[in-house]
């Protein structure tokens, strides 16, 4: 095998690994991230879509959906459904960094709207 092919091999291979999904996120695993948000942090999640989101008014939020790369939630304004998506920190590679990404938008968003976490 001439030596250009072996390296060109080489580094498709390493790009590969670097390139892949962050990780699989199926439509099972959001919807199952998204109840255990919406059912035990519903408080939490109108503190991050109100310190994150600019969106101030917001009276209830609901996880939506979330990728490897941020979180999307649905706001209630005056009764109305607004859309907002708040980034990760960086780009996630392991489900169980959800969990992580999702304390510390809640203690971000406490610390923007100057209240005191709870947990």
């Amino acid at each position: 095998m001439p030596e250009a092919y072996r390296l060109n091999i080489a580094v498709l291979a390493d790009l590969k690994e670097r390139w892949v999904d962050a990780f699989d996120l199926t439509p099972e695993a959001v919807a199952q991230i998204a109840r255990h948000m919406n059912d035990d942090h519903a408080e939490d999640n109108v503190l991050i879509v109100r310190g994150l989101g600019g969106i101030g008014a917001a009276t209830a939020a609901r996880v939506s959906g979330l990728d490897p790369d941020g979180m999307e939630f649905e706001a209630t304004v005056d009764g109305i459904a607004v859309p907002v998506r708040i980034p990760f920190r960086e780009r996630l590679t392991e489900r169980r960094q959800v969990r992580g990404e999702a304390v510390r938008m809640y203690r971000e968003a406490c610390a923007v709207l100057g209240i005191t976490p709870e947990h």
